[in-house]
C-alpha cells in the first residue's frame, strides 16, 4: 500500500504574506536575508555589500581613510550625490538659459529657464519682467517639469541688461542665449 502523502509546509513572507518565492518588496528583502538566505544569493551578496560600505563610511567619517587620504575624496563627495537605487545625481551649473520660440510666424516667446537656482522667486520675476517690457510673463513647467518663465514677445535684446541690474547675484557670464540649438553665451 502507498504511504500518504505528506502536507507541504509552506514558509510565507511576515511582512506582504507571500511566499518568500513571490516576495519582491523592498520593504520584504531584510526578512527575504534572515529567513529565506538560500532563495536568494544575490541579495545576501547585496546586504554584504551595503554593510561593507557603511563601514567605511564610518571610517571615512572619523578620519581613518582604508585606501587613500583625504583630499581628493570629499571634493568628488560634493560634487556627486547618490540617490537610492545606486543613480547619480549631478549638481546643477547656476545659470539662466534664455530662449526665444517664434510661434504663428511672427509671435514670440522669450522662455528665461534657471533662475531660481540664484535664490529668485519666479511668481516675482515673472511680475518684473512683465512690468518693465509690458508685456504678459508667466510661470509654467517646461518639458523637463522645471519650472520658467515665459514672457510674450522678443525682449532677449534687453533682459540680459535687466537681469543683472535687478538681481546682482546672477552675473553675465552665468547668461547663456539658445540660438539654433547651440547655447552662446551672452557676455
Amino acid at each position: 500500500m502507498a504511504e500518504k502523502p505528506q502536507p507541504v509546509v509552506v514558509q510565507y513572507c511576515q511582512v506582504c504574506g507571500l511566499p518568500p518565492e513571490y516576495c519582491e518588496f523592498d520593504k520584504c528583502k531584510p526578512w527575504l536575508i534572515q529567513n529565506a538566505p538560500d532563495l536568494y544569493p544575490d541579495l545576501l551578496q547585496a546586504a554584504n555589500a551595503n554593510e561593507a560600505d557603511k563601514v567605511a563610511d564610518q571610517l571615512q567619517s572619523t578620519g581613518i581613510s582604508s585606501a587613500d587620504s583625504g583630499g581628493s575624496s570629499e571634493a568628488k563627495q560634493e560634487e556627486v550625490k547618490r540617490l537610492p537605487g545606486g543613480k547619480i545625481k549631478k549638481k546643477e551649473k547656476k545659470e539662466v538659459i534664455i530662449e526665444k520660440v517664434v510661434r504663428n510666424k511672427r509671435k514670440c516667446i522669450t522662455t528665461v529657464k534657471g533662475l531660481e537656482l540664484f535664490g529668485v522667486k519666479l511668481s516675482d520675476a515673472s511680475k518684473k519682467l512683465g512690468k518693465k517690457f509690458a508685456t504678459g510673463a508667466s510661470v509654467v513647467k517646461g518639458p523637463t517639469d522645471k519650472e520658467q518663465i515665459d514672457v510674450q514677445g522678443d525682449i532677449s535684446y534687453d533682459i540680459v541688461e535687466f537681469i543683472t541690474e535687478t538681481w546682482p547675484d546672477v552675473l553675465e557670464t552665468s547668461i547663456f542665449f539658445i540660438e539654433d540649438g547651440k547655447k552662446v553665451p551672452a557676455a
